[in-house]
């Protein structure tokens, strides 16, 4: 049964089509093909819980839903990852209407 999640990161979605018994290496393989960052320098967490998702387990076995909304974030230089930053339509939408002034 196909599914999809949309994987969020700053300005930018990415509506990733799966299946619940897929691994969340998977997923990140996917996300490889389209931001060409490695699969270890990714981290997904599910915005819904806040649940650093495990890439050896199914997105069934950790409640992934249909439509759910899911964090990427990056590792940065120092070997961490960088903080969620997800930005809201609604925030652009307001820059924008200032520099228009």
């Amino acid at each position: 049964m196909a599914m999809f999640i949309r994987v969020k990161r700053s300005k930018t979605t990415y509506f990733i089509q799966c299946e619940p018994t897929e691994k969340i290496l998977e997923i990140k393989q996917k996300l490889y093909s389209l931001i060409d960052e490695p699969v270890e320098n990714q981290r997904l967490i599910l915005l819904a819980t806040g649940d650093i998702l495990d890439d050896l387990k199914t997105l069934a076995e950790q409640k992934v839903e249909n439509d759910a909304i899911v964090a990427l974030t990056l590792r940065k230089g120092n070997n961490e990852f960088e903080d969620i930053n997800i930005e809201k339509p609604e925030d652009h939408r307001n820059s924008s209407e200032v520099d228009a002034d």
